[in-house]
């Protein structure tokens, strides 16, 4: 097995140059194959909401659900960094509030960083209150989807100069509280260059250019298997909503038709054992029979 990957590996990837990779995952069986691959980071995100959930929006998805998923993820997982999303209101009321959801998913959930979105007075001093307790924390600047009503919908962040700067401050910021890494989020290429240049802390991209320090998509998205729309920073590696389509359809076709299951997949009885059985249950109807009148 390779050697677990820590928030001090990201430090030395990014002091190398060497790009890290991050997707998401929700369940157990898809965690053990990112890890399998070489997945450096696993997010179990809120996207949960809207890819294995079905809503709209992030919103929807609470702490117990995300609980209960990234618990299925980290049992999945030998080598991968897992991060675990605060949900929506799970951190905006006050510090307390943020401990305790982010404790929760360290020991009940077995999460090694939670992430939370934006750089709010509120949310600098809950960095720095979790960091100094022992829990990493990842920040997300740019398109942040918890603030999706806020910015007016899915929109790049960061378009003029004035905006870029704020980014910029806001991310400093952020890793003066002490993220050890920051998530950028639909963010002009220049702009996601300029932090990705002034942090010492790694920056990973979502639709913000090829010089963050990492990369992350859904992996769902990657695949090809949630359809209802394609953002336009999503490239598909593959398109598992077509094969699952044709694998389900070729199944049912032969269930149909007596194809499925084969004399190969099923499992065999005796003849003598099928005579005696036939036998017994003969005798058996007899006596029933005799019983009933």
């Amino acid at each position: 097995m390779s050697k677990k990957v820590s928030t001090l590996t990201f430090q030395k990837y990014k002091q190398e140059g060497r790009r890290i990779v991050c997707l998401t995952a929700y369940d157990y069986s898809t965690a053990k194959i990112l890890d399998k691959a070489g997945v450096d980071l696993i997010l179990v995100g809120d996207s949960l909401a809207m890819v294995a959930l079905g809503h709209p929006t992030t919103h929807a998805v609470t702490m117990d659900e995300m609980i209960h998923h990234t618990k299925a993820v980290t049992r999945g997982v030998s080598r991968a960094f897992v991060v675990a999303d605060l949900p929506f209101m799970s951190y905006q009321v006050d510090v307390k509030q943020a401990i305790s959801n982010a404790g929760r998913f360290i020991k009940e959930a077995q999460a090694e960083a939670v992430k939370l979105e934006g750089a709010t007075p509120l949310n600098l001093e809950t960095v720095g209150r979790l960091v100094s307790m022992g829990v990493p924390v990842m920040g997300h600047l740019g398109f942040t989807p918890q603030s999706v009503h806020a910015l007016g919908g899915t929109r790049v962040q960061g378009r003029s100069a004035e905006q870029a700067a704020k980014l910029v401050q806001d991310a400093i910021a952020l890793q003066e509280a002490g993220v050890f890494s920051l998530v950028l989020e639909m963010v002009p290429t220049v702009v996601a260059k300029i932090i990705s240049e002034t942090l010492t802390v790694p920056t990973v991209g979502i639709g913000a250019g090829r010089f963050c320090d990492g990369q992350i998509l859904v992996t769902d998205d990657l695949l090809g298997k949630y359809t209802d729309f394609q953002p336009r920073f999503v490239r598909r590696y593959a398109n598992l909503a077509e094969l699952c389509d044709q694998a389900i359809s070729s199944y049912a076709e032969d269930v149909r038709k007596m194809g499925f299951p084969s004399d190969d997949e099923s499992f065999a009885f005796p003849e003598e054992e099928e005579a005696k059985l036939r036998s017994l249950l003969d005798t058996l109807s007899i006596a029933q029979g005799e019983l009933s009148c």
